[in-house]
């Protein structure tokens, strides 16, 4: 049984964030869901990421990085778009990280975003649309394919589409297909944790 630190998406902690959670609970693993938004869901990714902004992106991804204090270090950080930040962040700095679920986004492990490189014996899949304007518009898959050509047990798995949340049932953007394969895929990795 694996421990899974699971960072929510801008939208917040939806109903689709816990779905996807239960789907690991009933595979056999313990998943730990905080919400950061204080019980706020917002309707759009804009609407989300202006909140995330009043707050502060680093005050917020922070906000995410404490709520690991309260927790063992053997964990797998899981983070969706927006909670990537601080998933990425524990699983590169906080020692006994089992490994790192990165959906949707994925940070650098050089230059101006990193957090450094990459630590040895931390396995890591990232998941992402092939056609997902954020993705791979913003420069999220070239992150993705440097980790992957830099670091031992890491994997870089894209689907067919352009949906950025395409894994969060309780959104528009929800794709089955894909969630159901990227479900087989993120069971099999924290059944090796």
């Amino acid at each position: 049984m694996a421990k899974v630190l699971m960072f929510h998406h801008a939208q917040g902690l939806t109903p689709g964030v816990q779905a996807f959670a239960d789907d690991l609970r009933a595979a056999g693993h313990k998943v730990h869901t905080p919400d950061l938004f204080d019980g706020r869901t917002f309707q759009s990714i804009d609407e989300g990421l202006a909140y995330i902004g009043e707050i502060g992106f680093e005050d917020m991804r922070e906000r995410g990085v404490r709520v690991a204090d309260e927790l063992s270090s053997e964990l797998v950080y899981a983070g969706f778009s927006f909670g990537v930040l601080p998933a990425q962040k524990l699983a590169q700095t906080r020692p006994g990280a089992r490994g790192a679920l990165l959906f949707y986004s994925c940070l650098p492990i050089s230059g101006q975003w990193s957090f450094g490189p990459w630590p040895v014996g931390v396995p890591v899949q990232i998941h992402g649309m092939d056609n997902d304007p954020v993705f791979v518009g913003e420069g999220d898959i070239d992150a993705a394919r440097e980790i992957v050509a830099n670091v031992e047990n890491a994997e870089l798995f894209l689907y067919a589409g352009e949906q950025h949340y395409f894994a969060d049932s309780s959104l528009p953007s929800y794709d089955a297909d894909a969630t159901a394969l990227l479900t087989r895929r993120v069971i099999a990795f924290l059944d090796r944790a």
